[in-house]
C-alpha cells in the first residue's frame, strides 16, 4: 500500500467513526448529569420562586455535597447506575421515585448536616417534586436518546469458529449497548453458512479492511487461542487498523472489564498472567481498617440479631419444628475448615439422601425458612464466625469441603478464592444467584477472583450499597 493509499485509508476511517461510550463512561454521565439537573433545578426553583430552602440547599456548598452523597448512595441501591435498568423507562421510573423519596427524606431529616426545616411546609412538597421532575427527565431523555442505537458500539471478534456464539453472548448479554456485528474465522476455510449467521455475519479474512472502512466499527477482539490464525494478511490489517486509531483488545481483557469476572474458562492455565492480585490482599492498614469495621458491624449485628430471636423462635416453632440454629463444616482461609452458623431454614435430615446443591425453589427449604434466606434473616449468627475471625463481611461464599473438593477437581484455579478469608456477602453473591451446579459455580468463581483481583475499598462500598439492594428487594437465596 503506497503513502497516499495510507492517508486515504486513515481519513475514510476518521471520517467513519461514532461516539460510543463505555460503561465506566455511561456511570460517569449518569452519576454527574444526575446531580447537574437536579442541584440546577433546584437552583433555578428556589432563585425565581424566592423558596429560601432550596435556595439555602444550593447556596451552601458542603449541603450540596451532603444532598449529591444521598441522592448517589441511594441512586445505587435502587439501581439507577445499572445499565440494564437505566436503558428501560418502566423500570428507571420506579428506581427514580424510590431514589427521590429515600434521599429527600433522609436530607430533611438529616438537619445537622442540612439546613433546617422550613417553617413553610409546601417547600418540603416543592423539594420532592423538583428533585423527582428533575432526575425523572433526565433519565428519560438518556434512555431515549443516549441509549439509543446510534450510541451502540460495534466490534468485529476474531476467534475460532467454534467459540463465536459463546463468545458473543457472553458479551453482549452484560453490556446493552455493545454489539459485535461479524467475525473473522481464524481457521482457513472460507466462510460458510451457519445456524449462527443470521445473528453474526462471518466475513472473509481478507476483506476485514474494507468492512470495516464501509460500517461503523470502533474496536477490533481478538480471542483466538491459534497462533497460525492470524495470517501475515490479516496480520497487516490490524496493525494498519492499530495505526489509525483502533483499538485492538484481547477478549479476556474485554471481557473483565464489562463483565467483571475473571474468564477462567478461557485462559487455560497461563493465570500467572492475571497475578498479582490486588495489593490490598496485604495491605496492613486497609486490613485494619477492614476489621475494625468487621467487628463494628459485628456488635451491631449481633445486638439486631439478639432482638429478633423472639420473632424467629415464634417462626421456627410454627414453621420449621425444629432446632433454632444449625452448624455446619466450611472451608475458609488457606483451606482452614470451620463451622459455621445459621438459623435453620429446611427441614429436619434435610441431606439425608446425601449431600446436594441448594436449588431455586429447594422443596427443603421451610415456608419461614423462605423468608429468612429472602431477608438474610438466616445468617445474623454468622456475625459471631466474624468476631471469631473464621469469615470477614465481605468475601468469597464460604463452601462446604464435600463440594470443594467436587468442584476443584472439575475447575482450575477453584481453590484459589481460599487466598482470603469467606464472606458474609461478597461480589459474587450480589451478582449471582445460589450456585445449583458446577457451570454456576465456575460463574461465581470468576466474581470471587474479581474481587480477590480488584479488592479496595470503593468495590467493597459498591457490594455493601448492592447488599442492602439485594435485601430490600427480596432477593435472596
Amino acid at each position: 500500500m503506497s503513502k497516499d493509499q495510507y492517508f486515504c485509508f486513515k481519513e475514510k476511517m476518521n471520517n467513519n467513526s461514532k461516539i460510543h461510550f463505555e460503561i465506566s463512561e455511561r456511570r460517569m454521565i449518569l452519576y454527574l448529569f444526575d446531580i447537574i439537573f437536579v442541584l440546577g433545578a433546584l437552583f433555578c426553583i428556589g432563585f425565581f420562586f424566592d423558596f429560601e430552602y432550596l435556595e439555602m440547599t444550593t447556596a451552601h456548598f458542603g449541603w450540596q455535597i451532603v444532598f449529591a452523597i444521598y441522592l448517589l448512595v441511594f441512586g445505587t441501591i435502587f439501581e439507577m447506575y445499572n445499565l440494564q435498568v437505566a436503558s428501560n423507562e418502566s423500570q428507571i421510573v420506579r428506581s427514580a421515585l424510590l431514589t427521590v423519596v429515600s434521599a429527600v427524606s433522609i436530607y430533611l431529616m438529616t438537619p445537622v448536616f442540612s439546613p433546617e426545616l422550613p417553617s413553610n411546609r409546601i417547600e418540603i412538597l416543592v423539594l420532592y417534586s423538583v428533585v423527582l421532575i428533575a432526575l425523572l427527565g433526565w433519565r428519560l431523555f438518556y434512555v431515549r436518546y443516549l441509549a439509543s442505537n446510534r450510541f451502540f458500539q460495534n466490534a468485529i471478534l476474531i476467534c475460532d469458529k467454534g467459540q463465536v456464539q459463546e463468545l458473543v453472548l457472553g458479551l453482549e448479554t452484560i453490556d446493552p449497548h455493545y454489539k459485535i456485528i461479524a467475525y473473522v474465522s481464524t481457521e482457513n476455510n472460507r466462510p460458510q453458512n451457519s445456524a449462527f449467521e443470521n445473528y453474526i455475519q462471518e466475513i472473509d479474512k481478507n476483506d476485514l479492511t474494507t468492512f470495516i472502512r464501509q460500517n461503523t466499527v470502533s474496536e477490533i477482539v481478538i480471542a483466538s487461542q491459534k497462533a497460525d490464525g492470524i495470517t501475515t494478511v490479516l496480520y497487516q490489517q490490524l496493525l494498519l487498523l492499530l495505526e489509525s486509531g483502533y483499538v485492538i483488545r484481547e477478549y479476556t481483557q474485554v471481557y473483565e472489564s464489562k463483565t467483571y469476572r475473571i474468564p477462567v474458562q478461557f485462559i487455560e492455565r497461563d493465570f500467572y498472567r492475571f497475578f498479582p492480585f490486588s495489593r490490598n490482599n496485604q495491605n496492613r492498614l486497609y486490613l485494619f481498617f477492614l476489621r475494625f469495621f468487621e467487628i463494628s458491624i459485628s456488635i451491631i449485628g449481633l445486638f439486631i440479631g439478639l432482638l429478633l430471636i423472639p420473632f424467629v423462635m415464634i417462626g421456627n416453632a410454627i414453621g420449621n419444628r425444629g432446632k433454632l440454629f444449625y452448624t455446619q463444616e466450611r472451608v475458609g482461609k488457606n483451606g482452614d475448615v470451620f463451622e459455621i452458623y445459621k438459623f435453620r431454614t429446611m427441614v429436619k435430615n434435610a441431606e439425608s439422601k446425601g449431600n446436594v446443591f441448594t436449588v431455586n425453589n429447594d422443596k427443603r427449604v421451610t415456608s419461614f425458612g423462605k423468608f429468612l434466606r429472602k431477608t438474610r434473616i438466616d445468617e445474623f449468627p454468622q456475625f459471631v464466625n466474624i468476631l471469631k475471625g473464621d469469615m470477614a463481611i465481605i468475601g468469597p461464599r464460604p463452601e462446604r469441603p464435600f463440594f470443594v473438593k467436587r468442584i476443584a477437581k472439575e475447575m482450575p484455579f477453584y481453590e484459589t478464592r481460599h487466598v482470603i478469608k469467606p464472606g458474609l456477602t461478597g461480589w459474587a453473591q450480589v451478582n449471582y444467584s445460589y450456585g445449583e451446579t458446577i457451570e454456576d459455580s465456575l460463574i461465581k468463581l470468576q466474581y470471587d477472583l474479581y474481587y480477590i483481583k480488584h479488592r479496595s475499598i470503593y468495590l467493597d462500598l459498591n457490594i455493601i450499597l448492592k447488599t442492602i439492594t439485594t435485601v430490600l428487594f427480596y432477593r435472596g437465596q
